[in-house]
């Protein structure tokens, strides 16, 4: 059994600029204790070399700093790539055959908040095994190798432009954007100078938004996490679609031109749709958030598909162990694995858009035979030291619901990860009975 992480979540390490991990001084031990590890793994005499890639936080230059700073120190490369969204980094750590990539990010979190996250050199998460011995490097004292081994730091000035080109290649050849109009919000993060050239190169007409960060407005009130901003924009303009990115878009969200929004799960459904003309697809790995509409029409398919925790690091893995190629998040992480080796929003969007130039059809025709299942969400606060999975109440409520379901619909009882309350999730075929059964479930722990 793997020991529990400390510093590490699901995606890294993140928190409140200032706090308790993310500050200069933490970032540097990181730093040292990355490179020590990187260091013990490089064959002899072969000196490891990392690529930083970073958002628009204004913290995000104190981070470069001290991770750069600490790496050096333990003898580590550095190259700096500036700001590059997430799966930029994953893919330029591949290109150049480097020993491992750091994004300074926190996703779709506000600007005060900021992570620090990992990549091997062949462009996936790290395995938590090298996330402990990182953890136990930090437990050690901070190393400093003598002067003619410390690592030099130099920056990659075309990154943005080489991404720029990775991105196309993931496009059908034979094909093109020519005559759509599209609004791109970047939600003023990592992507402002890269989507929108990317479609904009493809032959697509552009509009953008969310494409002008300060270091304070990264996710506010754009992007994928504020697509109702979008969905307005798409309307004002007559656009054809719209896409947005999260702050560091690895997440995706889209808009057709009546401004109706398509989440993860739609998304991923027209990307599979359009794959299945091509030949069989094995399986989909989604998360216990999946829709159940989703994954019943997987099954309709004939396709596998199966279920990991809320996580695009959960999903890879099991595509992985599994040797598949698609899976995704309803929040709108996307995996393609034939196109990339991590969740990549602009990748994801330039599929849905083969889809839709291969097929000839619309998002709302690709996406027309899957009606999303109704889902209503309770959180109930727990007593201090009460344990659900023993609550009488509850075990009979839910069997009342699952009698009353029969294969209808599903429930979804978790525990939050961040406070002390009770999730309860049911989808239903009807929006009145997804209402009722989650308020019987609610009501029995009261």
């Amino acid at each position: 059994m793997t020991a529990a992480l400390k510093y590490f979540g699901t995606d890294g390490i993140r928190g409140k600029v200032g706090g308790d991990v993310i500050n200069a001084a933490f970032a540097l031990r990181l730093g040292q204790a990355t490179g020590t590890v990187l260091a013990a793994d490089s064959p002899a005499g072969v000196r490891p070399t990392v690529l930083i890639g970073k958002d628009t936080r204004i913290s995000g230059y104190m981070l470069e700093s001290a991770l750069e700073a600490g790496l050096s120190s333990a003898g580590v490369d550095v190259v700096l790539a500036g700001p590059i969204p997430t799966p930029a980094v994953a893919y330029l750590t591949r290109a150049l055959r480097l020993s491992a990539g750091i994004v300074i990010s926190a996703s779709h979190n506000p600007y005060d908040d900021n992570g620090i996250k990992f990549f091997s050199g062949q462009g996936n998460k790290l395995p938590d095994e090298t996330e402990l011995r990182i953890e136990a490097a930090l437990e050690q004292p901070g190393p400093c190798v003598p002067s003619d081994g410390l690592g030099k730091v130099r920056r990659l000035d075309d990154a943005a432009g080489r991404y720029i080109e990775f991105c196309k290649s993931t496009f059908p050849g034979d094909s093109n954007l020519n005559g759509l109009k599209i609004v791109v919000d970047a939600a003023h993060g990592a992507a402002y100078h890269i989507a929108p050239n990317v479609f904009q190169e493809l032959g697509a007409q552009i509009i953008t938004i969310g494409c002008e960060p300060n270091g304070f407005n990264i996710n506010a009130e754009v992007g994928a996490t504020h697509p109702e901003t979008l969905a307005q924009k798409v309307i004002q303009y007559g656009a054809d679609l719209g896409i947005a990115l999260d702050g560091d878009a690895d997440r995706l969200q889209m808009v057709d031109g009546r401004g109706r929004l398509y989440n993860g799960d739609e998304l991923l459904y027209a990307i599979i749709s359009e794959r299945l003309s091509h030949g069989p697809v094995a399986g989909v790995a989604g998360t216990v958030m999946t829709n159940y509409a989703f994954e019943r029409k997987m099954n309709e398919l004939g396709i596998q598909f199966v279920r990991t925790p809320v996580g695009d690091k959960n999903v890879l893995a099991a595509l992985q162990e599994k040797g598949w190629l698609y899976g995704g998040e309803s929040s709108g992480h996307l995996l393609c694995l034939d196109r990339h080796s991590t969740g990549d929003g602009i990748v994801a969007a330039l599929q849905v858009l083969g889809a839709m130039r291969h097929s000839g059809r619309s998002l709302p025709e690709l996406t027309a035979d899957l009606r999303l299942l109704p889902q209503k969400l309770v959180n109930v606060v727990l007593p201090p030291g009460q344990e659900w999975q023993q609550h009488a109440g509850l075990a009979q409520a839910y069997q009342e619901v699952m009698n009353i379901l029969q294969g209808r619909g599903r429930v979804l009882i978790r525990p939050s990860g961040t406070e002390p309350k009770l999730r309860l999730m049911v989808e239903a075929e009807e929006e009145g009975l997804a209402v009722n059964c989650v308020n019987r479930l609610a009501t029995s722990l009261a």
